[in-house]
Order: C-alpha cells, then sequence, then structure tokens
C-alpha cells in the first residue's frame, strides 16, 4: 500500500504499474474485453492476470490517474465549450441548484434529495437513454461482492439502486455489456470513473456513441470493502451472515448528516450503529481510504453533464429528509431540469458556485491545499503531475500535520485491518483505529490532550518564527 506514488514518466504504462505506484482505483477501463479486475488482500479492486504487465501508449491515455492521460480541465473544455461559467472549484457549467425531487418517494428513498435517481429516470421515460449502468446491491452468495454496477432498463430497477454505497466496484463488466448490446447508455459514477470513461470514449467511437450522458456524484474519497466489514465486526455479525448493508439509513427526525449503519442478516434481524460510535467512523480521518485518493483533484465531477452531491450547510444539513447540490453542465439536461422545476416535480433553487464550493469545503481542501501539501513533502523525482501545484508552505502546522495524519490513517488501516483478520483478532484493528482517531480528532477539533499539544506548539510557533 504505497503512500507515495513512484515516478510515472513513461508516455507508454502498464496497468500493474499504476497498480504498483498505488494509483490503480479498480475502475476497470483498462480491462476491455477480456481483462480480469479481482480482491487484492487489501478488500480492494485491481486488474489481475498476465496482461496487466503489457505496456501500451492507448492504455495511459484512458487510465484516469495516468501521467500522461487528458487532465480534467482538458476533457471538460472540449465537452463543455459553451458553459458560461468557469470555476476553479467545481469547473465549467451552466447553472447550479440546491433543493430535492418532489415527486413521490424518489427524496425518501435516496441518501439525499432523490436526484440522482430522479435524472436517470427521466432520461428512460423521455426515451432518451435505453439503460443505466449505476451501482446496485448484489447477492453475496453468488461471487462475494455486496454492490457492483448493473444495466436497469426500467425505473422500477433503476430505483432499487438508490442510496450511497462506499464500497468498491468496477465498470469492467457494465462496459462489456454495452460494447455488446447496441444502444444508448447513461452512466452514473464518482469523478475518476466519470473522468475514465471519457478517456474511453474518446479511444472507442463505439463507446462514445452508445454513452451520450454521464451523471457525476460527489466524493470524498473511495473505500476497500474492508471498510464494511470492519462495520460487522463492531456491530457483532459475523460477515458471512450479512445479507445487506445501508450505509446511511434515513431518519427524517434527525440531521442528514447524522450517519447510520444498518446490517442486515439473513435470517431478516438487522443492527444499527451512528458512525460516530464506530471507530473508524470519522469520515475525515480516511480510514480504508483508496490510496490513489490522495492524489485526486476532482470533487464534483468535473467531466460529467451534471454532478449531484449532498448540500452540507445550513438550514439543509439539519433537514432529515436530505437535499442535493446540482451542477448542470450539459444543456439538454438544463433544459429538461428547467422544465420539471416549471411543472413542480423538482423543488430546486438557483444557487451560484461559491455556495456549492462551501457545501464541499472540507472535500475542496482536502483536494487543493492538502494536495498541494502532499505534493511538496514529496521528493520531487516522485511528483505525479497534477492540475494542484505542490506548496502548503505557509499552512499552520496543525493543518499540516492533519495531512499527514489523514495519509498515514488511510494507508495503516488496510494493513492493521489485515493482519487482525489473518490472526482473527479484531480487537487489533480497534483498539488501533479507537487509537489513531483520538490523535485525529485531536488534530482536527483540538479535542483531548493531542488538541492541547497542539495549541501549546502552535503557540510556541508564534512567538518563535523560525519554528
Amino acid at each position: 500500500m504505497p503512500i507515495w506514488a513512484p515516478p510515472l514518466a513513461e508516455r507508454a504504462l502498464a496497468p500493474r504499474d499504476i497498480a504498483r505506484a498505488g494509483l490503480c482505483i479498480g475502475c476497470g477501463a483498462c480491462a476491455g474485453a477480456t481483462g480480469a479486475m479481482t480482491w487484492d488482500g487489501f478488500g480492494q479492486i485491481k486488474p489481475a492476470g498476465p496482461w496487466t504487465k503489457g505496456r501500451s501508449a492507448a492504455f495511459s491515455r484512458i487510465c484516469p490517474f495516468s501521467p500522461t492521460a487528458r487532465d480534467e480541465d482538458a476533457i471538460a473544455a472540449a465537452r463543455f465549450p459553451d458553459a458560461p461559467v468557469h470555476d476553479l472549484q467545481i469547473g465549467r457549467h451552466w447553472r447550479a441548484f440546491v433543493g430535492h425531487v418532489e415527486e413521490l418517494g424518489f427524496r425518501a428513498e435516496g441518501s439525499s434529495g432523490g436526484m440522482v435517481t430522479w435524472v436517470a429516470a427521466e432520461l428512460l421515460r423521455r426515451g432518451l437513454v435505453d439503460a443505466v449502468a449505476h451501482v446496485a446491491p448484489f447477492s453475496p452468495e453468488r461471487d462475494g461482492r455486496f454492490f457492483g454496477y448493473r444495466l436497469s432498463r426500467t425505473e422500477t430497477a433503476l430505483r432499487e439502486g438508490a442510496k450511497s454505497r462506499y464500497y468498491p466496484v468496477t465498470l469492467a463488466d457494465v462496459l462489456r455489456e454495452i460494447r455488446a448490446q447496441p444502444g444508448r447508455y447513461a452512466v452514473v459514477g464518482v469523478p475518476c470513473f466519470m473522468k475514465a470513461v471519457h478517456l474511453l470514449c474518446a479511444e472507442e467511437p463505439l463507446l462514445r456513441d452508445r454513452i451520450p450522458f454521464t451523471l457525476g456524484l460527489f466524493c470524498g474519497h473511495m473505500k476497500s470493502a474492508h471498510f464494511l466489514e470492519s462495520m460487522a465486526w463492531q456491530l457483532g455479525v459475523p460477515i458471512r451472515t450479512l445479507a445487506s448493508a445501508d450505509y446511511r439509513r434515513k431518519d427524517a427526525a434527525r440531521p442528514a448528516n447524522w450517519y447510520t449503519a444498518q446490517l442486515t442478516l439473513r435470517d431478516g434481524s438487522t443492527r444499527q450503529q451512528d458512525w460516530w460510535h464506530l471507530a473508524d467512523g470519522d469520515w475525515g480521518a480516511g480510514f480504508f481510504q483508496n490510496s490513489a485518493c490522495n492524489f485526486c483533484d476532482d470533487v464534483v465531477a468535473e467531466t460529467a453533464d451534471i454532478a449531484f452531491g449532498d448540500a452540507w450547510v445550513e438550514p439543509y444539513s439539519a433537514d432529515g429528509r436530505g437535499t442535493n447540490v446540482v451542477i448542470v453542465r450539459a444543456p439538454a439536461l438544463l433544459a429538461m431540469i428547467e422544465e420539471a422545476i416549471a411543472q413542480g416535480r423538482l423543488r430546486l433553487e438557483p444557487v451560484d458556485a461559491a455556495f456549492v464550493a462551501r457545501t464541499q469545503a472540507a472535500g475542496l481542501r482536502q483536494r487543493r491545499d492538502g494536495l498541494a501539501y502532499r505534493l511538496r513533502v514529496m521528493p520531487p523525482a516522485l511528483r505525479p503531475r497534477k492540475r494542484v501545484a505542490p506548496g502548503g508552505q505557509h499552512l499552520p502546522l496543525r493543518r499540516k500535520l492533519l495531512y499527514r495524519c489523514r495519509a498515514a490513517i488511510s494507508r495503516w488501516s488496510h494493513l492493521v485491518f489485515a493482519l487482525a483478520r489473518r490472526l482473527r483478532c479484531p480487537p487489533l484493528y480497534l483498539g488501533w483505529a479507537r487509537l489513531v482517531a483520538t490523535v485525529y480528532e485531536g488534530l482536527a477539533y483540538r479535542r483531548g490532550w493531542t488538541g492541547r499539544l497542539v495549541t501549546l506548539m502552535d503557540r510556541h510557533r508564534q512567538d518563535d518564527p523560525g519554528f
């Protein structure tokens, strides 16, 4: 689990090079018609087999974390040349909104305001696409996966995939289906997956013709499958007895950002726990984060035709029914949304780019200030090429330590969990997680002994400029 990526300057790379550098997100764009994607020892999906050793310039152009692939700015400029707003934090777009779906069921079924599923369903209703590629629950008895991509051709099937899934998935199989079955498809995914789809479409005219719409999801980072297994440990549920998982059980009586996990067992019983009672439940700490996420600079799916996130500002974050922020980049989708607003099917209000950025302030800091600092402290020869330049030398000491702590947690959580799993000793991992969470919370929120120590260090630094 590399914490920093080794140099990847060659124009012809192999999937194995990216994976060994800790930059593989598991999207499956490289797998083509026959390449296999499989679980690694850390609960993440990676390319596997002899084909991963073959270096090619074509692979270097389609991998979203390749140093020679087009970046998000270049892709968006080509896709949305007429977009009137060019914002450095949320990208090119026509308009942005905050609100929710008024049509019955969508808001209640989703983790947020129901907008992702509604837009996908509306594309199906209008005949603009024949199917939607999206993440839905899988039966773990089939191949050990709890979630994965599938094609839904009806609104009923589509709505079964509502809600957020913090679990590794790959596009490889669903892309094969799209290649094999003529039609028009929409693809839903996180920013790096959307980038991979557009890079792949540039290489394959068939996919470019068959994927007219991409629906992006705002993303903090990707988790490994061991995050779900850790939840099961903490709720006293053997993973082999688990039937399904709801990472964000909705309760209209509680604030939307009070996450509750609910696990359903094969016997029909359930277990619940609020995230803040989980040893690794602080999202910002980065437990089980894919190492590639340390080098991502896109929070809001800048290459997608439309992108959706949670409105993490008041009064919206206090509304347990859920509220979306929406960034519209494709004129056709803007016309569709404005028509639905006029009909009362959507309750959306226009907002500016600064409002959207405020709702994602923590993620943008991590992908801007945090990435700049992570790049700066790396040896120059190891730095991947990103839109963010190395920097952060003027950040407060506490924030520098915070970024280092997150990077360490994202690396060591995989290693310690894997050891505890092999030894069949959950307390080994859970005890470690509680300890490092205490250190992280002291840095992030100035709590406990860590917070007091950092406050003293900050004061000393102010007194001594050379500190």
